[in-house]
């Protein structure tokens, strides 16, 4: 009779690739059953989004085949649990992670929603905070135009809001509480008050990550949000252009000043180069090549990917449908992937 020590050696052989130790040791194999000719265990990854889950897959069988019996019936019943930041003041939130540029114009907003579509699309439960209090997009990109978000009395006795749901995510804007056709002249402390009550004084629920689109810039809000709760990291959105990249290393620069020390998960290189819809093979570099992945390299972190230019992406954002809900578009897959590598590394740094 096969034992459960046997199954656990066999797959003590078996690595987490990003974490370098075996799954045994990480304690990621779980609910081990052994029948006569078949055995049943949990794969437990750090996050539902592990763009390595077959590898591991395949890696177990192969364990299993090699050092208990080749015989056997294996099935694996791949799972996860997110692993949070420590002392996250904001109940059931786990990973808080910044989407920020140095400058205005980028695609920010753009590859924010759609990161957070990715990472719900995986299996994670993601909330989207739109904080770009001077411009907010959220209401235009998901057609929430005119939406309130109703409210409702916590188990505290406290009134909260209650963020709008839509596409399997939580949704929340300054601009469902502002008028879009007047201008708001936020002083800093305005700004900041406001922000600040957007995450304490909102029900988000059981949240894996909650993705916050940053105002452009380096700013007040950009310290607050950084010192007042704990963010897993930020992920850093340019263009190829010299412009961009110059302001990007500033923003890079203000996270990692002492009193911030917010981690840069990576940069997203968004416009990376024209591919008109009649000729998807084609690829202009109008506004340079591989200036983020340059930074990135330069800097030090992670290069999470590349977003050519296309005019669907606009219109997606246009009409209230962002791209990654069209499945047979190919720059959807380019933000799945972008969402496996951030899930990635914010495993990388809970886990050390």
């Amino acid at each position: 009779m096969i034992t459960k020590e046997q199954v656990l050696h066999a797959l003590s052989h078996v690595e987490e690739p990003d974490l370098k130790k075996d799954l045994v040791t990480l304690h990621m194999i779980q609910n081990i059953e052994i029948f006569p000719n078949k055995i049943k265990f949990d794969v437990v990854l750090t996050t539902p989004a592990c763009p390595m889950k077959g590898h591991i897959e395949h890696a177990c069988r192969n364990a299993i085949a090699l050092f208990v019996d080749k015989s056997l019936e294996v099935e694996i019943n791949m799972t996860s649990k997110v692993m949070g930041v420590d002392a996250n003041q904001l109940s059931g939130i786990k990973n808080i992670i910044l989407v920020s540029s140095g400058k205005g114009g980028v695609g920010k907003s753009t590859v924010a929603s759609n990161l957070a579509l990715a990472l719900a699309e995986k299996g994670a439960k993601t909330g989207l905070l739109d904080a770009d209090i001077y411009g907010p997009s959220l209401p235009i990109m998901f057609g929430l135009e005119g939406a309130k978000p109703q409210s409702a009395v916590a188990a505290d006795g406290k009134t909260k809001i209650l963020p709008i749901e839509k596409f399997g995510l939580k949704l929340l804007s300054i601009g469902f509480f502002t008028d879009p056709n007047q201008p708001i002249p936020w002083r800093g402390p305005m700004a900041t008050s406001a922000i600040k009550q957007l995450f304490n004084d909102s029900d988000w629920g059981e949240l894996d990550y909650l993705i916050v689109d940053m105002p452009p810039g380096t700013g007040d809000i950009h310290i607050t949000v950084s010192q007042s709760y704990p963010i897993s990291g930020a992920v850093i959105v340019t263009t190829p252009q010299h412009v961009a990249l110059a302001d990007a290393i500033k923003g890079m620069a203000m996270y990692q000043m002492e009193g911030i020390n917010v981690p840069i998960l990576g940069i997203v290189e968004n416009m990376s180069y024209f591919t008109p819809a009649e000729l998807p093979e084609n690829k202009y570099y109008i506004f340079g090549k591989d200036g983020g992945k340059h930074l990135a390299e330069k800097n030090n972190v992670p290069f999470l990917g590349e977003i050519p230019l296309v005019k669907s992406v606009a219109d997606a954002g246009d009409n209230g449908f962002p791209i990654l809900l069209d499945a047979d578009d190919a720059v959807a897959q380019y933000f799945l992937d972008i969402a496996g590598r951030v899930a990635q590394e914010v495993s990388i740094l809970a886990n050390r």
